[in-house]
């Protein structure tokens, strides 16, 4: 007979994802065990297998989430009938915003996406693809002169994503300067004229 189905199933569900990416972020994939989930969620193995089938699973459970909730903003911020520059800004503070709430799922999704299977890997790569191919977009209608040099356009838009990815390393949310605050010193960047010749002093 089929087990039934709690009616706080998802919940649960994601009550093990919340402490598989505290465990995944701080330990890494590999250095941390199911019983080692399963001791942080004060539950048992066969419970955790129940709700996801392998630690594979959980891994892309977390991944998923954080990237979905990524493309969430960037769809959200492209409906909207605005300029390059303040579609540009929105997403940027968007991000900030999720990367601070998600620091744990935003660091597992930089760090641990070799240890994916295949299938999985490649869905991922492709939702950030997707969002790095929107963003491209807003730097090439604030930056015209990169439509005509896409490896260009694709390095600028790196650069900007090297910016905010990265900010899990050093950025203190309880700080004297906010997320937005961030944000904001981001984007004056992604503004800033373009030297497109080579200079040395």
């Amino acid at each position: 007979m089929a087990r039934t189905q709690a009616p706080d199933y998802e919940q649960r569900r994601e009550a093990i994802v919340e402490k598989a990416a505290q465990l995944f972020a701080s330990m890494g994939f590999k250095g941390a065990s199911v019983s080692d989930l399963a001791a942080a969620c004060e539950t048992s193995k066969s419970l955790i297998y129940y709700y996801y089938p392998s630690k594979e699973d959980i891994l892309n459970a977390v991944m998923s989430s954080h990237i979905d909730q990524l493309l969430a903003d960037v769809e959200k911020v492209m409906e909207e009938d605005d300029t390059a520059p303040k579609r540009l800004c929105r997403l940027l503070h968007a991000f900030m915003a999720h990367y601070v709430g998600a620091a744990d799922r935003q660091k597992v999704l930089l760090n641990e996406l070799n240890n994916l299977p295949d299938e999985n890997r490649a869905v991922i790569v492709r939702k950030q693809r997707m969002i790095i191919d929107v963003v491209q977009s807003l730097l090439v209608g604030i930056h015209p002169e990169l439509s005509t040099d896409g490896p260009r356009a694709r390095a600028q838009t790196m650069l900007l994503f090297g910016m905010i990815n990265w900010t899990k390393t050093w950025f203190d949310p309880k700080g004297s300067l906010s997320a937005d605050d961030v944000a904001d010193m981001v984007f004056q960047h992604a503004l800033a004229p373009l030297t497109l010749e080579h200079s040395f002093s």
